[in-house]
């Protein structure tokens, strides 16, 4: 199973592109204390020390600790939504199947710094809120039509897609908040069950289940 310590281990790869190493640190740092201590508990100190600079170190990359905040909750909300879209599976069961599959397991694998990334937009500015928010509406948008297109192609029963797909996101998002590495299951394996749930959720047919049980 992944440890807090693998996590941010993946993060560091996962967010290579944010350039240079040390501002890529940073951030990895921010997300680290913000999930521990919670976002306003947290000085720009306690940041500094998780990623072993200086306090001043932190406004050579970021204007303020609401910057940093912002650019995790960015590149976190990017990244869950490209993970999300990835599949390109034509058929809509398989496709849905497979996109909740990698969200549900994204979060619990990136669990930490998902709590950030979900529930610390309150503190975001209006203006870094408006961004984020463009993002979250791009990633609800993508699951509506997935579950549209099996609507349409008369594998799913559902009556009200928009609240199906506020149903999908919520049970997957919530993975963040009760994850715990030692539990007894793995994150693929929470992706699996969770697509099986949505499955059935949304009335696909008996054989396209992904569990037995």
């Amino acid at each position: 199973m992944t440890s807090t310590r693998d996590e941010f281990a993946l993060l560091d790869e996962t967010w290579s592109s944010v350039e240079p190493p040390a501002a890529r640190r940073m951030l990895i740092a921010a997300a680290a204390a913000f999930s521990v201590r919670g976002y306003h508990a947290t000085t720009t100190r306690d940041i500094a020390a998780k990623a072993g600079m200086s306090p001043a170190a932190v406004y050579i990359h970021y204007r303020s600790k609401e910057e940093l905040l912002f650019q995790i909750s960015r590149v976190g909300h990017a990244t869950s939504l490209s993970v999300l879209t990835a599949v390109s599976e034509p058929d809509p069961v398989v496709r849905l199947a497979s996109a909740v599959r990698a969200f549900a397991s994204w979060h619990a694998e990136f669990h930490t710094t998902a709590r950030v990334v979900q529930y610390e937009l309150s503190a975001l500015t209006p203006e870094h809120l408006a961004e984020v928010v463009v993002l979250r509406r791009r990633i609800e948008a993508a699951v509506r039509e997935m579950i549209s297109a099996g609507v349409d192609a008369g594998v799913f029963e559902v009556p009200d897609v928009r609240g199906a797909t506020l149903a999908v996101l919520s049970l997957c998002i919530d993975v963040a908040r009760w994850y715990q590495p030692a539990g007894r299951r793995t994150p693929a394996e929470i992706g699996d069950l969770y697509a099986d749930l949505v499955l059935r959720m949304l009335g696909a047919p008996r054989e396209s289940y992904v569990q037995n049980a």
